[in-house]
């Protein structure tokens, strides 16, 4: 059985592992810097420290985000880094026994699957994505 927050991410349901995650939080004013990684906002000061905010729907989509903030971030920890991960809402803490992506599944960023009331979620791979980051140029 893992644990994790299940979030939604435009029309998509995701869970984040609850180890890596530290809060949710109110998204501040977020700063654009240079990246080569479209999903990625910007950076904001969370607690005395520049950080990363990256749009987890943008990162799921393989899109830019959008213009408007949705105003929710969780605030995760990989690798004793962080980034806030912009969702559009925060829903519930979970627990369930994940089950393995099938190779046919097109999935880019799922560790696993979670059974969820609604369906299928995927479980995502935190410390893929701060490696993405990491590849982008992006320090924290």
């Amino acid at each position: 059985m893992r644990e994790f927050l299940v979030v939604r991410a435009g029309e998509r349901r995701v869970g984040l592992p609850i180890e890596h995650l530290v809060e949710v939080l109110e998204l501040g004013d977020t700063r654009p810097v240079p990246s080569l990684e479209p999903a990625l906002r910007g950076v904001t000061h969370v607690r005395g420290r520049m950080v990363p905010v990256l749009h987890l729907g943008a990162l799921l989509a393989g899109a830019p985000c959008p213009a408007e903030a949705s105003g929710t971030c969780v605030l995760t920890v990989v690798g004793g880094r962080r980034l806030c991960l912009e969702v559009d809402d925060a829903e519930s803490v979970t627990r369930a026994e994940t089950i393995a992506v099938p190779p046919e599944a097109a999935l880019a960023w799922a560790a696993a699957l979670v059974r969820l009331p609604e369906g299928m979620a995927p479980l995502l791979d935190l410390p893929a994505v701060a490696a993405r980051l990491m590849e982008t140029g992006i320090e924290r």
